[in-house]
């Protein structure tokens, strides 16, 4: 049997409907895992390499193997939940990354079982005392690639070329031998113990993966989730307009849904559901990449893609009521620019309430954001700080915003609309001609509620230099009860990860979005497809986590220790949240957003979460001024050891005296992006 086809057609799974990867004679439950039969069936035909994977943890995080190229070997180890061959090799196998990880080992465990849940995973991890990472292969596409026949089946990796130079049961031997970049004794040795089944491995699923349908399955599939982006005028490089173009680029999309690249959406499902998700689900992925494996076979039937012609629309949402042009500005060909502060003059003769906006973008090579503003007539202050409410706006992946019925934004009469424009070089000159359209409630009616928004931020944040997993966190407590509706992620090159937390007034601490992998390429924003409640006194925290390490491929220098920034080349920590006051309405406004700016500089600064800030947590300018016991003693009026809200307000006023240090934060949100 050759390598290729040793690996799992998995569509045979859809075409013959099979629930469930058990095989007679598995035992199910929480004691196997359901993932045991025949200790004597055949194992699997060893792939001779490994291909690039990217796959989530039961923690929640993604890990992409082909980043760990520079290690000096990669083990991969086959776990099942509950298995006592798991059992049997967890302290040797942390004992052997105790010895080889200081010396450019990675260490990794895989599950391919569909029925094990992360719950199952985190407890045999406890249980077993297992640090490494355990990934969930719940799809079955990197157990199946490399030919996994059993639980414990340890593959020894050489990174450079991804080549499997070992499989058999766990040795420290072929671990020392391509650590040292010398040839493994025993490349293959049979393994005693659970096996673990992959129903896309007989013949008939093979079979049925050739019979997948282009025309009444392929075809559909791309047009719903890929098409938006991949036609003429979409923001996609190349278009899906006909078979013939999606087999010259079969391969390509193969690996895009491998690493999880594409389509570009990055909420890990097993926390959160989304409205207008973009992702495939997992059937889907699976008989995709069946079909390719496959040969891409055109089968019988018409050509859906090539039928109609699509078209990217000039504006998504139909005609605009109002189309704003954005002063042009003429992008270099390279260096950085640093952002850029247009306005043009506010046409409106009497205030409206804002329902949607959408930004048609004609440089997206050079337009990183737009962010917007309104500034009211006769006002002194031009400055963002100065804006009122938000006019559209532009990142890559979110050109459009909508509200829920019911809900809108007040656009008022006269003044100016404002933008910050982030433009990054490209290679050639170019000239940005970016417009704005708006969409309003009509003349005279009024929405019943108030879509509001500000980010959760931290503008203290610092990461070393050479640190490949480094957190930062920042919270907002919110002082009435209000209703979270969409959250946008935001860093930038050396950001990895990213989480929002609820942590109501009991202690009850809930993850409600979690990015494993955050894109810096794709600024989507994501709606819950059921609003958030966020309890008076409840905190909601947002985890970011950075790589600035030379793994990072997007990183421009990992030697250099970074900070807050408005450049791509800096970095930032910024969750932009919408959401609701419960009690306010369109007719009756309330000041809430104020009281929750309030808390702003204490979430950032206080990590343990106590909403007090400790000497050892305060940062940047706090720490030059109070940082000493003395200074801080003077600022901490209650002596108990921490400076409470209350307390930072009185600092805040000295620091804005005339004449007193300026501060460093406000509590008024930054709006760079």
């Amino acid at each position: 049997m050759s390598r290729r086809l040793a690996y799992t057609a998995i569509g045979l799974v859809l075409a013959l409907g099979a629930a469930s990867c058990a095989q007679p004679g598995t035992v199910s439950g929480a004691d196997s895992a359901a993932v045991a039969v025949a200790a004597q069936e055949p194992m699997a035909e060893v792939a001779a390499r490994i291909d690039n994977f990217r796959l989530v943890s039961a923690e929640g995080r993604a890990h992409e193997i082909g980043r760990l190229k520079d290690a000096t070997a990669i083990v991969v180890v086959m776990h099942a939940a509950g298995s006592p061959d798991v059992a049997k090799i967890a302290a040797p196998l942390e004992a052997l990354k105790a010895e080889w990880a200081p010396k450019g080992v990675e260490f990794l465990m895989v599950n391919s079982n569909p029925h094990d849940t992360r719950e199952m995973i985190l407890a045999d991890a406890a249980k077993n005392g297992i640090t490494i990472p355990v990934l969930q292969d719940d799809l079955q596409l990197v157990g199946g690639q490399i030919g996994a026949s059993r639980v414990g089946q340890t593959f020894v990796i050489e990174p450079k070329t991804m080549k499997i130079a070992y499989s058999g049961p766990l040795s420290a031997a072929p671990i020392a031998a391509v650590a040292a970049g010398q040839p493994v004794a025993v490349a293959s040795v049979p393994v005693e113990g659970q096996s673990i089944a992959f129903p896309g491995r007989t013949p008939e699923a093979k079979a049925a993966a050739t019979k997948i349908s282009y025309s009444g399955t392929i075809a559909p599939m791309l047009e719903e989730k890929c098409v938006a982006c991949h036609q003429e005028g979409g923001i996609a490089p190349f278009a899906f307009d006909n078979y013939e173009r999606v087999k010259q680029f079969s391969g390509m999309i193969r690996e895009a849904v491998r690493t999880d690249r594409m389509p570009p959406w990055d909420p890990d499902p097993h926390v959160a559901t989304f409205k207008d998700d973009k992702s495939l689900s997992g059937d889907q992925i699976k008989t995709l990449v069946a079909w390719v494996e496959a040969g891409a076979p055109r089968g019988e039937g018409a050509d859906p893609l090539a039928m109609v012609r699509h078209v990217a629309p000039e504006w998504p949402l139909g005609k605009p009521d109002l189309v704003v042009d954005i002063p042009k500005y003429t992008i270099p060909a390279t260096g950085y620019v640093d952002y850029q502060y247009p306005t043009t003059p506010n046409p409106l003769k009497e205030g409206r309430w804002l329902k949607a906006a959408t930004a048609k973008v004609s440089q997206r090579q050079g337009v990183h954001h737009i962010l917007s503003g309104v500034i009211p007539e006769g006002a002194t202050e031009k400055g963002m700080q100065a804006w009122g409410g938000a006019v559209g706006g532009y990142t890559v992946g979110m050109e459009s915003t909508v509200a829920p019925n019911g809900i809108g934004s007040w656009v008022p009469a006269g003044g100016q609309f404002a933008y910050q424009m982030h433009y990054t070089p490209f290679g050639k000159e170019a000239v940005s001609a970016e417009q704005i359209g708006l969409y309003f409630y009509p003349e005279g009616e009024m929405p019943d509620l108030i879509m509001r928004e500000t980010p959760l931020v931290d503008q203290f944040i610092e990461i070393p230099a050479n640190d490949g997993n480094h957190k930062e966190v920042a919270y907002f407590l919110f002082p009435k009860d209000a209703i979270l509706h969409t959250a946008v992620v935001h860093a930038h090159y050396r950001g990895t990860y990213s989480k929002l937390e609820l942590m109501t007034p009991d202690g009850n601490r809930e993850t409600i979005l979690n990015v494993p992998f955050y894109d810096f390429n794709w600024q989507r924003m994501y709606e819950f497809a059921k609003p958030i409640d966020i309890p008076a006194g409840s905190k909601l925290i947002a985890t970011y986590i950075y790589d600035n390490s030379k793994r990072n491929p997007a990183n421009p220098d990992p030697s250099q220790t970074i900070v807050w920034g408005d450049q791509s080349f800096e970095e930032m920590f910024y969750t932009s949240l919408r959401y609701l006051w419960k009690d306010e309405t369109a007719k009756n406004q309330t000041n809430y957003d104020e009281l929750l700016n309030r808390t702003r500089l204490l979430g950032m600064l206080d990590d343990d979460l106590d909403e007090k800030v400790q000497i050892g947590e305060l940062r940047g300018q706090f720490k030059q001024m109070i940082g000493n016991p003395m200074a801080f003693g003077m600022v901490d009026k209650n002596k108990d050891g921490g400076i409470d809200m209350s307390e930072f307000e009185a600092v805040m006023g000295q620091m804005r005296r005339p004449g007193g240090p300026k501060p460093a934060a406000d509590t008024k949100p930054p709006m760079g992006r």
